[in-house]
């Protein structure tokens, strides 16, 4: 069977609720397509019936696979559903679906510019946010101002939760991720842009979401202290090139 154009990776966590209409609008979608595709949903460590909705889901939808892992972390999640899909293009999706499925065309060829990494953005020209309450747009901008000043300053939103990579990029990218927790997005960036990948910003729209588990002064200091790390890291060659990527134990679900 040859490998699906695009590959759809989605962790989760506690998400029972929130993944069904989700995995609904995304099918609706994906089944107006040319291309071919498939779904990873990620679980990672969750207590409700997260496994047992993706698994109704998939009585149905034979595209969708279902990926368990008995530990936390978003980034552990998504490095093991990246590594798992065999898409050309491989795009990180947040379970609330917040950004339209429809603006997934933006990060796919003729757009995007011919880049690896592609990053979307809620912030500048072309970006909307919808029903954000301004307390957390400040929120996300001390946020992004800690990460431009610590470590990668070329980008106004590198926390935003759908990113495409190319097969290439992918491959390589994530088989050297260490960041488990909320720093594995600036990690990336920051690796790529040093190997010289392509790495550009898509303008999304974008709506809020009231269940948003971001948390200002635990998510900050945690991320500087990932940050520190993840510049250790490169100078102590952690980063240098895999021969071929990192496995991880988990539990895989056709």
């Amino acid at each position: 069977m040859e490998n699906p154009y695009l590959s759809i990776v989605i962790p989760a966590l506690n998400e029972e609720h929130r993944l069904p209409p989700s995995l609904e609008k995304i099918d609706a979608f994906l089944s107006t397509q040319a291309y071919s595709y498939e779904v990873i949903v990620v679980d990672n460590g969750s207590t409700d019936r997260t496994k047992e909705v993706v698994e109704t889901f998939q009585q149905t939808h034979d595209y969708v696979k279902f990926i368990q892992l008995s530990e936390r972390g978003k980034g552990r999640a998504v490095k093991a559903g990246m590594l798992a899909a065999n898409g050309d293009y491989r795009f990180i999706c947040d379970a609330d679906l917040s950004m339209p499925i429809e603006e997934i065309s933006k990060f796919l060829p003729p757009n995007g510019e011919n880049a690896d990494v592609l990053i979307g953005s809620r912030e500048g020209d072309g970006a909307d946010r919808v029903g954000e309450p301004e307390y957390r747009h400040i929120i996300g901008r001390i946020f992004n101002f800690i990460v431009k000043v610590t470590a990668v300053s070329e980008f106004e939103d590198t926390q935003c939760g759908f990113k495409m990579f190319s097969r290439e990029a992918a491959d390589d990218l994530f088989s050297v991720q260490q960041m488990n927790g909320i720093g594995f997005d600036v990690e990336l960036i920051f690796i790529a842009l040093r190997r010289g990948y392509k790495v550009i910003d898509v303008p999304i729209t974008w709506y809020y979401d009231g269940d948003s588990r971001m948390r200002l002064f635990q998510d900050s200091l945690h991320i500087l202290l990932e940050i520190w790390e993840i510049r250790q890291n490169w100078r102590k060659g952690v980063y240098e090139r895999q021969t071929k990527p990192q496995g991880q134990d988990h539990k895989s679900y056709a």
